[in-house]
């Protein structure tokens, strides 16, 4: 399968575009965002967990980023309600096991730098907002990582004020972003809470929080050289 895998150009889903997809497991639903490969991939996903659902266990060939964004996801290692971060690196592995609250979990698998060994579970949800040094913002830092493979990695959650202007420079290394809360503007487009967007290296986008504001994941630097799964 190769959905949104010309990495070359800007790429966006939003929620109107959402096509939930069963899983192997029962209860389990997957919304592909971009995905190079079939089970095995190279993806970025919403994943559904139903209440009392479980997936099977799996190691995590090239390794696995999760924002937990509604609910309680958990496996054999803990439990982590919504606004947890987790890392695991190359070669980890578990067994999902989702309670009576269910989960609603954005997921990246095989994006990982194999020197990029440190496991995460970051309960960003406590983590106080610290001002940036841009007027009307404030973030989260949840991981930082430069590698020759996939160039100088950097995750944040980002707050803006409303109608806050953003404008990047070229963008050496891409980005990609999910609107958590709000709403962002582009180009004469709103994306609403719930939309995906990449931006390619080299492109320079400018971006506008919404009237009532945006919160948003944020990933920068890991789109320089893409390795795609064998």
């Amino acid at each position: 399968m190769r959905l949104n895998a010309d990495f070359s150009h800007f790429a966006c889903v939003t929620p109107d575009q959402y096509r939930w997809v069963d899983s192997p497991s029962a209860g389990v639903e997957r919304m592909m965002l971009d995905r190079i490969g079939d089970e095995v991939a190279r993806a970025t996903s919403l994943v559904r967990y139903a209440p009392n659902s479980q997936f099977s266990r799996h190691t995590h060939g090239g390794g696995e980023e999760i924002l937990v964004l509604d609910g309680v996801f958990a496996d054999e290692h803990g439990r982590y309600p919504a606004g947890s971060y987790l890392r695991n690196p190359i070669g980890t592995g578990h067994t999902p096991q989702i309670g009576e609250e269910g989960a609603l979990i954005l997921v990246k698998l095989h994006q990982f730098d194999e020197n990029d060994i440190l496991q995460l579970a970051v309960p960003a949800h406590r983590l106080p907002w610290q001002p940036d040094r841009r007027p009307g913002i404030t973030y989260k830092m949840l991981h930082t990582y430069s590698s020759e493979q996939y160039g100088p990695e950097r995750v944040s959650l980002e707050r803006w004020e409303a109608n806050t202007l953003v404008s990047y420079p070229p963008l050496a290394g891409g980005l990609e972003l999910f609107v958590l809360e709000g709403s962002l503007l582009s180009d004469g487009q709103e994306y609403s809470t719930g939309s995906w967007c990449r931006y390619p290296v080299g492109a320079a986008p400018q971006l506008r929080a919404g009237s009532e504001g945006v919160q948003l994941y944020l990933k920068r630097g890991h789109l320089a050289a893409v390795k795609l799964p064998s």
